[in-house]
């Protein structure tokens, strides 16, 4: 399950979006979120990998 904000953020002529994902933690039954500001281009990419 993942998910990308809503915000996007600018940074001069540069367009960025920050993505949070939930990942789980293959030696317990946890989670924990990983975030990155990426270009929104690539963000599909970035939240589909494991």
């Amino acid at each position: 399950m993942a998910k990308k904000s809503v915000a996007t953020l600018q940074t001069g002529s540069k367009k960025l979006t920050k993505a949070i994902k939930m990942v789980k933690k293959s030696d317990s039954k946890h989670y924990s979120f990983v975030e990155a500001i990426i270009n929104p281009d690539t963000a599909n990419d970035w939240l589909s990998k494991k």
